[in-house]
Parts: structure tokens; sequence; C-alpha cells
């Protein structure tokens, strides 16, 4: 049986959470969305590909995290296929209508592979290869916002925050011969909007995330949809209901989608090096 969230008011705008073929976040992304006053409908990919026209009745698109066909040959690449096969036109017309996209660590991958990020359908600059180390890594990481980012999801963001990351392929690489002149193309149009405080896993520049232009589609390793609450922080917290940082990712975009303010940050921002 087919999982949903059910909002609170019809009125929220509404995401399409994809699930099946092995993602498992799902629930937790869905949930983000709620609780951020949102709406969210899990819908599985099978179901998607018999109907694409539904994905045109929904505000927005998240591809969670997870482990999509046991990665095998390589971290979102068999989804990424399956999609683009079928669903290429369908995600190229959503894109295209400016409405907003997220791909949270396995679903960063297939965005990628998609040929959304970092540039929509050019020649692929980036990928995500295995973690320096050789390792699976599932541990919280320090991030540090990138102030001049043109995302929509992470403005005003606290200048430092940390997030969970899980992942064995999540270290950015770019395309090889032309890594600094890729990278300063995305530094200076604003495709960077998160950097890891320290390098974890080899990522180019410590990039934790990256962009389109248009700032709306967002791929990322560190899981936002995990530390909506303070109940899961790495620390105790005093108040377990109180909001966690990833939450405010998905409040920014709500807040974009209906016109809401945007509210001033109280913490200094620095640009990361």
């Amino acid at each position: 049986m087919e999982k949903r969230i059910i909002p609170l008011k019809n009125t929220a705008p509404k995401f399409l959470v994809l699930a099946g073929d092995g993602i498992n976040c799902e629930r937790e992304t869905a949930a983000a969305f709620l609780h951020a006053g949102g709406a969210a409908e899990i819908v599985h990919i099978n179901r998607l590909l018999g109907n694409p026209a539904l994905l045109a009745s929904f505000d927005g698109l998240a591809l969670p995290g997870g482990f999509s066909f046991g990665d095998e040959l390589g971290s979102g690449q068999l989804l990424g296929l399956k999609i683009r096969h079928a669903l290429g036109d369908v995600f190229r017309d959503f894109v295209a209508a400016k409405k907003p996209v997220i791909g949270i660590c396995n679903g960063f991958q297939v965005l990628v592979r998609l040929g959304l990020l970092p540039f929509p359908f050019e020649d692929r600059a980036a990928a995500l290869a295995k973690n320096d180390h050789g390792q699976f890594m599932n541990r919280w990481a320090a991030l540090d916002t990138v102030p001049d980012s043109i995302c929509k999801w992470t403005a005003g963001l606290p200048a430092q925050f940390s997030l969970p990351v899980r992942h064995g392929e999540g270290r950015i690489v770019l395309k090889q011969g032309a890594e600094e002149e890729i990278y300063l193309k995305l530094r200076d149009a604003g495709q960077i909007p998160l950097r890891y405080a320290q390098d974890i896993n080899g990522s180019y520049r410590r990039i934790a995330a990256l962009c389109d232009p248009s700032g709306l589609v967002l791929g990322m390793m560190p899981h936002p949809e995990a530390f909506a609450f303070q109940a899961t922080a790495a620390d105790r917290a005093e108040n377990p209901l109180a909001k966690g940082d990833g939450i405010l990712l998905f409040e920014n975009i709500l807040r974009h989608i209906t016109g809401a303010e945007q509210p001033q940050t109280e913490k200094e921002t620095r640009h990361a090096g």
C-alpha cells in the first residue's frame, strides 16, 4: 500500500516525494515538508512511470536518500537512467516551469546523472565519486553556508550548522582537466550553497552541495530531513521538540513558493574559503 503524508491545509505547497527501487528516506523527507508547513505525497517510481503527467500537478519534487538499486554500477546510476529514459521530457518541463527540486544524498547523485546539475542538460561537469578514504561514513558534519549563493533552499541559514552524512560515494569531483575552471564558474555564479567546514571525504574545495543556475534545483550530500527536530541532534537536547537546523531548508523553499518574507538571520555570515 502506498504511503501518504496528509497536508494540514489544502492550500499548502505540495511536494512529490519519490519512493521505491531502494530509496529509503521518503518518510522522513515527507515529514520534513509537513512539519515545515507544506504538504507531501509519497509516490512510488512505478506509479510515476505509469502516469508521467502526475508530476505536473505538484509544486515541487524531492528525491530522497537511500541505496537505489543497491548502488549497482554506481550510486544513483540505474535510477537516473530509468528516470531519464522514461521521464526525461517530463523532468525537463518541470524544471523549466521553475518548480523547486531537491535531491538528498542518493537523490543528489540521481540529479547529477540526469544532467540537471550543475548546468542543466549540458555536458556533465560534475560527478559523485567514492570517498577518498574508501569507507562508508555515518556521522555528523559541520557545514559552512555560502552567503552569496543564489540557492533558494539555503537562503538565510546560519553561517555554520551541522547535519548527518551517510554515504560511501559522496565525494564531489569536477570534470578532469577543467576542475578549477568549472569551480570558479560555479563559485562566481553562486551555485555552491554549502561547503564542509573540514575535508571529510575529498570533495573538491569541500563542496557539500550544488544548485542549478535558477537556484531552485538543489543537490546535497548531507541529510537535512534527519535533523528536523533537536531530538535527533548529535548532543542531548534540552528541548527535543525544538526545530533542528535541517527543517530550515524546507521552510525556505515553502516561503519562496508562497512569496512569504524571508526572516533575517541573527547570526553573522562569513565566506567559506
